[in-house]
Formats: C-alpha cells, structure tokens, sequence
C-alpha cells in the first residue's frame, strides 16, 4: 500500500478533525492507501511532522484552515519536497481549500483528491516567506489578528465582520507607496490585498485572479472618509465586484512583483497568520506547487 502523510490541526475551525481521522483512513484505505498520520500540538510542533517525509509517499494530505496550510507549505518549501499537496477544509474560513472547489463533506473531499490529477499552481512570496491565498493589511487584517480564537470556531467568518465593524470608527488610513513593474504611486488606503487566490473570509473578492497566470492581483480600498468606508465594506460583505463599481475608491491590478511600504507601523497577514512589518517586496512564483485538485 502506498503511504499518504496526514497532518492535522485538532482545533482548526469547530475542532471536528479527530472526528474525521476515521473516515479518512478508512476512504483512502478503500483506495490501497496508508493514512500515516501527525497530530500537531502544543508538543508536536508541526516541524515534526516532516522528520519521516520523503520521496516515498505519495502525497501530503493537509486538514486545518489557510493558517495551517500556509505554515506546511513554508516548511515544505524549507524542506525542497516535491510531493504533491492535498487540502481538506477543516478551518473557519478555508479561503484557499474553496478557490480549489474542495467540497465541505470529508469524504467527498477525500473522493476527489484521489481521483485528481496533479496541477502546478503559482505561489506569492513575501520578503522570505510564502503565501498559497493572500498578503493582506488594514482594517480587517488588524481585527483578524485581535480576534479571540474562541469566537473565530464558535462565529466562524462572523466573528471577524463584527470585530471589523466595530473598529471602523477608530481605524486611521494607511499612508502606503506602491511600486511595480507598471505604476508608481502614493495613496492612502484602509484596506491592502494581494491575492495569489481569489477570496479572503469566504468574500470573493478578486474574482479575476488566477493561480497559475503568474501574476498577483492586488486591491487597494482607499475611500474617501468613515462613512464611505461603511458603505464600502457593507458592499464588500455583500460580495460586489467594487474594482469595476467604483473606480475612485478602488485601485485594481496584476503584477508580477511589487514592494510596498509605509511610515507608519502596519500589521500584515499572510493566510491568516501574523507577517511581516512594511516595506516588503511581494513576487509571484510560477507554478511551482504541486496540488491535487
């Protein structure tokens, strides 16, 4: 039988993985595979569980949110592996596991994993890490960081409306200076995103962005006061296309590569976990992740 290693997150979302760890050895076993699996905790950190990787498993299988497939992938990278990736949907947003069609129902998601074939996929890099959905700063990156984890698994993608909501009346612009191989430019924005995906807490907000064109889609929402940010993040919530709606308010486009940068201090994200402090320079990297979709 073929080995599969499974890496898990037990609080991921509502918590449900070890639940799952049965279904899932038992569908792939249905397909003459061998679930090996690692439980990450407070003791096992994840580094461990690439102690025994090698070239002799089939693939990697990954349960847990954006967060955890994020940091895999980085030591993945580390490790210069080449197996292919597989995701299934345990987190509270699984922004990236839904750019990829995974279906919610565990079986169904180990039903198309394995009957997939292997796609090269475009990854972003951030100064020295990776990113596989989004590099995002602003408002609601700010109230992602502050959000209790409780209330993430218990409210899911609603925990961080409200927080955002609620911090709108105290959130000052960013002064930010953009540079790419297409512009130059000066502006002040309240929200910063570079998707190599395509949505960021289930809002499909770069619904253009394609992961293997080689380019990065990057959306600015400037807005012109408080009140027109309201109205910009009732819009975003409702999912509007707002590149194309409201053009003074919404700077749009793709690059291969840009550096951004600020005097003030910023809090970024990357796929959910804390990145680094402006400026940074952000690349796409071209099809050079393997995953079964």
């Amino acid at each position: 039988m073929q080995k599969v290693k499974f890496i898990y997150n037990p609080i991921s979302g509502a918590a449900n993985t070890p639940k799952m760890l049965d279904t899932v050895i038992a569908f792939y076993q249905k397909y003459n595979k061998t679930i090996v699996p690692f439980r990450i905790g407070e003791n096992f950190p994840l580094e461990m569980a690439f102690e025994d990787i090698h070239e002799n498993y089939e693939h990697i299988l990954i349960a847990g949110g954006d967060g955890t497939i994020n940091r895999t992938i980085n030591l993945y990278l580390q490790k210069n592996l080449s197996l292919p990736i597989a995701i299934l949907p345990t987190g509270t947003a699984n922004d990236f596991a839904k750019y990829l069609s995974m279906p919610m129902d565990i079986e169904e998601a180990c039903e198309k994993i394995l009957k997939a074939e292997v796609k090269k996929v475009d990854l972003g890099q951030v100064n020295d890490k990776y990113f596989i959905n989004v590099f995002s700063f602003g408002l609601f990156t700010d109230v992602s960081q502050k959000t209790p984890t409780h209330l993430k698994n218990t409210f899911g993608k609603l925990a961080y409306y409200f927080n955002g909501i609620k911090e709108i009346p105290r959130f000052t612009k960013i002064d930010l200076r953009v540079e790419s191989e297409d512009l130059t430019i000066q502006t002040k924005c309240f929200l910063a995103f570079v998707f190599n995906g395509q949505t960021a807490g289930n809002i499909n907000i770069a619904y253009n962005s394609q992961i293997d064109d080689g380019l990065l889609d990057v959306i600015l929402v400037k807005g012109e006061n408080l009140l027109k940010l309201g109205n910009l993040v009732y819009n975003f919530l409702r999912g509007e296309h707002l590149e194309e709606a409201d053009k003074e308010n919404i700077l749009y486009f793709k690059s291969k590569a840009l550096t951004l940068s600020s005097p003030q201090e910023i809090t970024t994200d990357i796929d959910g976990e804390a990145g680094p402090q402006l400026p940074v320079t952000i690349t796409c990297i071209p099809k050079t992740l393997n995953i079964l979709f």
